[in-house]
Parts: structure tokens; sequence; C-alpha cells
């Protein structure tokens, strides 16, 4: 007699969802008898109500707090998630809690959008995900490179060591950021307001002298006729222009997001720019040091501190580099002989870099390699604001200057001829 065996699959394990935290508004009575109100995150209102007992205040009202119609959260920046890193590694540093961090980091926080943002990961946290774990959910706000740090310090135990440089890192690098953008825009602001002078000039103030003009009957300059019929063209077609401007100005980062053909072609034509230019390829070149040797002083095995350090040199031109530079450490290179082969470091990058690879202070020797590139930008962005103050003033006066010459030519013709 054979017996029949029926097997059964293991029941699949129920994953309990760990409900978000509420932002609850309470009011309540302490020992004294004093009312209290405050607002305190939490799973719900009766744990809220338990808490409150535990610190002495019998909770009266309890509600969720009512969402604003208008709100003016702002965005959540590079700079706050700086501040972030460097208060947590500072409370961890004085052996308080990462989860307890957290909550006293959320209850400062001003800016809604970061305290919601706090008290998500603290949710995951305690629900017993790791913090790579926990800041994974958000790659927006932790970049890749942020992550594989936060991962390489949790596996070290060094997570609140590697927070802290987290922190330089971003503070110095959206420092530099804030340089190349001064340098970038104050020749776009000299253009603009050239543009806008220009068009001001040509629909307000050229058709007065028009009608004074028409009252003399005489034969005008030709630059007088070519500002004019400017001037009926802007004031006939300036929705056109408008348009033109508007659309060229889209299409132009469109193109530059969609097409790494056209990203690249940009970068490269960016980094011939005179001046510019120059501090373009310093700022790239101090990204690059400083990023790898965070990454690799936080023990991320340097293939991979490559790869993240790619992205993070805001020029596609350099980030074509650095993945070649990582393919050739992936097959046995030294990274100095790799970066020599793309043939866009300077040869004091290189030749620092192999300094520190034969002293097996790799990272020691980036960091003032990112130093000193970082000086550099600072004095060329300084240097050309200096340079573009006259030549606002010489650009402004020039077009403003041809205008009023051009309409008092005639006036300069018909008294020559009484």
């Amino acid at each position: 007699m054979s017996a029949t065996r029926t097997a059964t699959k293991p029941a699949a394990p129920v994953v309990r969802r760990q409900n978000p935290l509420q932002v609850f508004v309470w009011e309540g009575v302490d020992k004294r008898g004093t009312t209290m109100k405050g607002e305190q995150p939490a799973k719900n209102a009766n744990m809220l109500r338990a808490e409150l007992r535990k610190q002495g205040i019998n909770p009266k009202v309890v509600k969720v707090k009512p969402k604003p119609l208008f709100t003016n959260a702002k965005r959540i920046t590079p700079l706050d998630i700086a501040i972030f890193s460097r208060q947590i590694a500072t409370m961890m540093k004085s052996g308080v809690p990462i989860v307890t961090a957290l909550e006293i980091i959320s209850g400062g926080q001003k800016n809604p959008k970061m305290k919601e943002l706090v008290n998500t990961i603290r949710a995951d946290l305690e629900g017993g995900s790791s913090m790579y774990e926990a800041l994974s959910k958000h790659p927006v706000q932790f970049d890749e490179l942020f992550r594989n740090l936060v991962r390489a310090g949790e596996s070290a135990g060094v997570l609140e060591t590697v927070l802290d440089t987290i922190a330089s890192y971003k503070e110095n690098i959206e420092n530099l950021k804030g340089k190349i953008k001064k340098a970038l825009y104050y020749p776009a602001t000299v253009v603009a307001v050239a543009i806008l002078v220009s068009a001001i000039l040509l629909v307000f103030v050229v058709p007065q002298f028009e009608k004074t003009f028409a009252s003399f009957g005489a034969e005008l300059p030709a630059f007088t006729l070519m500002i004019l019929a400017a001037s009926d063209f802007m004031i006939a077609y300036w929705w056109l222009v408008l348009f033109i401007v508007i659309g060229a100005g889209v299409a132009f980062v469109m193109a530059k997001n969609r097409s790494v053909k056209f990203a690249h072609f940009i970068d490269r034509m960016m980094l011939k720019l005179p001046v510019v230019g120059q501090i373009l390829h310093n700022s790239a070149i101090a990204r690059f040091a400083r990023t790898l040797a965070v990454t690799f002083q936080a023990g991320v095995p340097l293939v991979e501190a490559l790869d993240t350090v790619a992205g993070a040199t805001g020029n596609v031109v350099y980030e074509t580099a650095v993945r070649r530079i990582r393919d050739d450490v992936s097959v046995g290179y030294q990274v100095n002989l790799a970066m020599k082969q793309v043939n866009l470091f300077p040869h004091m990058v290189v030749q620092m870099v192999a300094i520190g690879e034969e002293a097996g202070a790799l990272d020691t020797m980036l960091y003032k390699v990112a130093e000193f590139y970082e000086q550099e930008v600072n004095n060329a962005v300084d240097a050309l604001s200096s340079l573009l103050e006259p030549l606002i003033m010489i650009i402004l006066g020039v077009i403003v200057g041809s205008m009023v010459v051009g309409m008092y030519l005639p006036i300069f013709k018909l008294a020559a001829t009484i």
C-alpha cells in the first residue's frame, strides 16, 4: 500500500507595510495644570497620545494637521542635503542614535518638503531598512555618489565619518558650481540687457523721431533708414521675435538633454571659449579630483569610484574621458597612465596622481589637486568679473550711442544745409 504525499508549499511571508508618519497637532495639560500645544509626527493618534502621557502631558486634542490651501514650500537643494548630512554626522559622533537624530532634524526643518523627506527616511529606518536602502528610495535628492558612499560607510562601520565627508564635499562642490554660474551668467546678463535696451529704444523711442523726420521732407541717411526699418519690424512683428527667441531657447535645452552628440558638441565648444573655457576646464578637473578622493577615501573600489566620478565632472567631454580611464583601470592600467592616454588632463595633475599611487596616498594627492584648481577657478572668476564690468558699459554705450547717432544724423544734416 503506497501512501500519496501532497507537497505543501510554505506560506508566503506576510509583508506588512509601514504606515507613513503623519503630522498631528495636539493640545494637553501638564502636571502643573498648564495648557500646552504643539505638533509632532507619529504613525497614528493613539501612539502620539501614549507618547505624550509618557512625557507627563494629558492630551485633550490630537488631530491630523490640516494641509494649507496655498503652500510656499521650497524645493530641496543640494545645500539642504549637505546641511542634513552634517547634522546627522555631528549627532552620531556625539552618541545620539540615528533615528533620534532624524527626529531632532525633522523638528528643526522649516521647509515642509525637507521635513517630509527626513520623516520618510526615519520611518524606513524604524522599519528595519539600512540607511543605504532608505536613501535609495529618493534618487533625486541622494545621487549615486551619495548612496555609494553611505553604503561603504555602513559596511566599514564609519557612517558618521563618511556623512561628515559628504557634507564637506557637497559644500565645496556647490561653492564651485556657484563660481561657474557666476562666470557664465555674467556674459549672458550683458547680452540680455543689451537686447532689452535695444528693443525698448526701437519700440518706444525711435517712432517718436520718425514722426519728426516725416515733417522734414528731406532724404534720410542710410544708417537712419536702417534703424527706422528695424523699429517698424519690431513694432509689427514683436510677437514673432519673442516666439523665435523662446523657441530657440527651448529647442536648445531639449536637444542638449536628448542628444548625446549635441551635448558633447556644446560642451566641447564651451571648453574652447576664451577665458570661460579655461574656467570650465579647471572646474571639471577640480570636481574629478575631489569626487575621486572622497569615494576612494571612503573605501569604494577604484573602478566603481571612477564610474561614479564620471557623472560628477559636469562636462560630457570629461565624462567620456573618465569612463575611458575606468575601462583602462579595470584591465590593469594605473590611474596616471590611463589619464595620460585620454590627453585631457594637465601634466601636473597626471604627475601628482602618479606620486600618490606610488606613495599609497592617492586620496591625499587628489585633495591637493582639487584645492589648487578650485583656487584657480576662484581667481579666474574674480578676474572675469573685473573685466566684464567695464565691458558692460562699453557694449551698452555702443548700442545706445549708435541709435542716438542714427537718430540725430538727419538733424545734423539739416543744420548743415541751413
